[in-house]
């Protein structure tokens, strides 16, 4: 077929929902098993997908953590995190949202060692490790459910983190969002893990809210705010968990 007549036949099949477009020239083929989420699973089709686009990418925060074992994560959403800005989109019920990473951090710390699989029968797809999920959950913690999302996400999987591997991606990441995963961990009774992070918070030089998104009233007396000496973090609000 030439092209254009591709491109006629497929957009027919688009309309009779038995082809779906997820990116320009990439279509999915809609089997009768998908017809009722208007697409396969993403993690079906995301590596050929980053293929096509000629874009690394590992899946993380709560897909991941819900791979890794955070059972409270329902992951209504497919994260991505990737080197380039890139536009979510939806399909059929398929939500995947991008989440940008600076190139030079990206590509050192998106090495196999650091990766696992998502087997599926088409493939597979590259997720985060357990320690880089940490890390990127803590470091996008407002597109992992806020603080209580990822202080679920480090009680449930912190214990099986590598603590040498989790301080050695630590290096890689803004030294305040180490020390909000350092206390994290603390608070979740993880020690090993907690403690191979503690020389991160030696070396702040300054305190910072464990929520960024929760703004001090002005005028406070310091009653509901507590300042942990050890992780160098002021903490506004008690973080909330389920057990």
């Amino acid at each position: 077929m030439s092209p254009s007549a591709f491109t006629a036949a497929a957009q027919r099949l688009v309309k009779k929902h038995k082809l779906a477009t997820a990116r320009h020239e990439f279509y999915l083929i809609i089997r009768p098993e998908d017809r009722n989420r208007g697409a396969p699973d993403p993690a079906r089709w995301i590596d050929p997908l980053m293929a096509h686009q000629g874009i690394d990418y590992r899946v993380s925060l709560l897909r991941a953590a819900a791979f890794h074992g955070s059972s409270h994560q329902a992951a209504m959403v497919f994260q991505v995190v990737v080197p380039k800005q890139l536009r979510s989109f939806q399909i059929g019920r398929h939500q995947l949202q991008f989440v940008y990473q600076a190139p030079e951090i990206f590509e050192q710390v998106n090495q196999l060692d650091w990766l696992d699989k998502i087997k599926t029968p088409d493939g597979f797809a590259k997720v985060a490790g357990i320690e880089l999920t940490l890390l990127d959950c803590v470091r996008y913690f407002h597109k992992a459910s806020g603080i209580d999302g990822v202080a679920q996400v480090v009680k449930d999987i912190g214990a099986k983190a590598a603590p040498r591997k989790l301080a050695m991606l630590a290096g890689f990441y803004e030294n305040s969002s180490v020390r909000r995963l350092g206390y994290l961990l603390d608070l979740a009774g993880h020690q090993s893990q907690s403690k191979a992070l503690e020389p991160f918070a030696g070396k702040a030089k300054s305190f910072k809210p464990l929520d960024p998104a929760i703004k001090p009233i002005l005028g406070n007396s310091g009653v509901d705010e507590e300042k942990n000496v050890k992780w160098r973090l002021t903490i506004h609000e008690s973080v909330e968990v389920d057990f």
